[in-house]
């Protein structure tokens, strides 16, 4: 199979299975919702920064490495030199996770009073931290499977670990309410539990497998040294910058229910408003990048053969075509979200506040979008310091805007920080790429005719929808779904000569 064919397939399995996690993961998020309630769903967003700061620590960019050194390894046809860089980076984020995994234990209390400002977090960090040493033999097996383009296991993998989580949960949340116990965040922590043990034992039966296969037996005095200390060189200072700019979303998170409260809402409130934001709109706002992150996860190691080979012809190629595709997508996202935001808002999870936030972070999708593959891009060419630099200024926009603008604003003043860090790092990693590789960039390939035809296909929306409510179509859920996909068909259909490959 030619490269090109290996990087569309990989990228339309792994946007597949996202597309199908995603949806799964709504229908999660709805049943959280309506179950557990907003404030319970803040709670669970507050475990997020310390499991983030766990992988960074455990993880960090020695899986980025991993999948950039093994394709390098691939490409030279060394399948014994990739298992190696496999199972040594495996062996060292283990010994790591396991060390944070009773860390946590043992400060699971002041993690949750000290640091968090919850105590009822407590019991949920102690089984927070068995997910820990799972999540990281998951996450090492996938980079491996990565490097190789190979996107079938890591997809079932993810699509496994998403569906072993709902039902545990579900599962959980029954056994709550037959006993009388009121359900709390705990099923979700659970739920993310079993989702991480299932996805780790497919991979590690999966890995296994693929060894045998090639008649791999992992022996450390046979690795060369060079192999441990270039993997080490190359992570070390990515995973410095993911330890900093962990710290610093661990920070923003914390802060934001604290400078809730100081604009005049209760502890209850300004938990219920955080879980809103990051638990039902965000991951809307989130849910298109099922195709951009798919691109991303191909495009680093794509993007790492491309420049030990010279080929910067190619590298040029990469970056006009996913700046281009990625502007048309997120215009269209910030198009139905500004329109239809409201109503998604409420018919999905039965909150106005949900519908209010999604048409204010409308406007960042474009820029969302670029920077994930874009950064992807930066870490193949291995620019990690670059990368760190655009990260930095977001990040710091965004606590800046949650320390002075929320306590006057509300809520609304951190949804304006997220738009000003997204639009800092899109032109940052534009300016980045520009001078690792000068590439054309076409406005009217990529902004002008994408917003000409966006306004036109919401015309067209608008009188579906007219349409629609003259026929009397029962459901308003396939209603708007019908006119949504109406929409995507005509601006799709416009831009056909635009979306072409070249």
């Amino acid at each position: 199979m030619s490269r090109k064919k290996a990087l569309l397939l990989g990228t339309v399995i792994l946007t597949a299975t996202g597309f199908l996690t995603r949806i799964i993961g709504f229908f999660y998020r709805i049943f959280l919702s309506r179950t557990i309630g907003a404030k319970e769903i803040g709670l669970f967003q507050l475990l997020s920064p310390v499991n983030a700061l766990c992988a960074a620590l455990c993880i960090g960019g020695v899986s980025t490495m991993m999948s950039r050194t093994i394709a390098a390894k691939t490409a030279t046809k060394s399948k014994k030199d990739g298992f190696d860089i496999l199972y040594l980076g495996t062996g060292f984020c283990l010994i790591l996770s396991i060390c944070a995994a009773l860390g946590l234990h043992h400060f699971s209390d002041f993690l949750a009073i000290r640091i968090l400002g919850e105590k009822d977090l407590s019991p949920m960090v102690d089984i927070l931290a068995y997910s820990i040493p799972l999540s990281t033999i998951h996450t090492c097996a996938m980079s491996y499977y990565f490097a190789q383009k190979k996107t079938g296991i890591p997809s079932i993998g993810q699509l496994l670990e998403q569906l072993v989580r709902v039902l545990s949960s579900y599962l959980v949340y029954q056994m709550m309410r037959n006993q009388g116990i009121q359900p709390d965040a705990q099923v979700a922590v659970i739920g993310l539990l079993a989702g991480e043990a299932a996805a780790c034992l497919f991979t590690l039966i999966a890995v296994a497998w693929e060894s045998s296969k090639h008649n791999y037996h992992f022996k450390i005095h046979a690795i060369p040294f060079s192999s441990a200390s270039e993997l080490y060189r190359l992570s070390l200072p990515l995973t410095a910058n993911r330890i900093c700019i962990t710290l610093l979303h661990s920070v923003e998170a914390v802060l934001i229910p604290s400078r809730l409260q100081m604009c005049g809402l209760t502890n209850d409130a300004a938990l219920s408003i955080y879980g809103v934001m990051t638990g039902m709109a965000l991951p809307m706002i989130l849910f298109p990048s099922a195709i951009t992150n798919s691109v991303a996860v191909m495009l680093l190691p794509s993007v790492a053969e491309d420049q030990a080979s010279g080929n910067l012809a190619n590298v040029r190629r990469t970056i006009e075509a996913t700046i281009k595709y990625c502007l048309i997508l997120g215009i269209f996202a910030s198009g139905v979200f500004c329109v239809y935001g409201h109503t998604i808002g409420t018919l999905l999870f039965d909150n106005e506040d949900a519908g209010t936030f999604l048409q204010i972070l409308a406007f960042i999708s474009p820029f969302l979008y670029l920077n994930s593959t874009l950064s992807s891009i930066l870490n193949g060419l291995g620019k990690t310091r670059l990368c760190f630099y655009q990260n930095l200024a977001g990040l710091t926009t965004r606590i800046l805007f949650v320390l002075f603008a929320i306590p006057v604003f509300g809520i609304q003043g951190y949804l304006w920080g997220i738009l000003a860090s997204e639009l800092i790092s899109a032109i940052l990693n534009i300016l980045f790429l520009k001078q690792a590789a000068s590439f054309s960039f076409d406005a009217a390939e990529c902004i002008l005719k994408p917003v000409i035809w966006l306004l036109i296909s919401l015309g067209v929306s608008f009188s579906v929808t007219g349409v629609l409510n003259g026929i009397h179509l029962k459901g308003e859920v396939l209603r708007l779904l019908l006119v949504i996909a109406i929409m995507g068909m005509t601006y799709l259909g416009a831009l056909g000569k635009t979306l072409r490959l070249k």
